[in-house]
C-alpha cells in the first residue's frame, strides 16, 4: 500500500536524525514510528473517547498522569 505524506524541510531533517541514530533509512523510520503508533493503540484499547476520525483516535495521546490542582 502506498501512502503520501507532505513534510516540511525541517520535518524530513529531523526524522532522517533520529533514523540515523536508530540505523534506519527514512523510509524505514516513518513505517517504525507508525507501526510502534498502532501497537501502542492496541495496549490502551480501554480508552473509551469518542473522536468523529478513527485516524485522530489512534495518533492520539491522552493525558496521564495526576490532575493539576488550581
Amino acid at each position: 500500500m502506498r501512502l503520501t505524506i507532505d513534510l516540511t524541510d525541517e520535518e524530513v531533517k529531523i526524522l532522517k536524525k533520529r533514523g540515523k541514530k536508530n540505523y534506519l533509512k527514512l523510509k524505514e523510520q516513518v513505517e517504525d514510528i507508525i507501526r510502534r503508533s498502532c501497537i501502542s493503540i492496541k495496549k490502551n484499547l480501554y480508552i473509551s473517547e469518542k473522536f468523529d476520525d478513527n485516524l485522530i483516535s489512534i495518533f492520539s495521546r491522552a493525558r496521564k498522569g495526576r490532575k493539576r490542582k488550581y
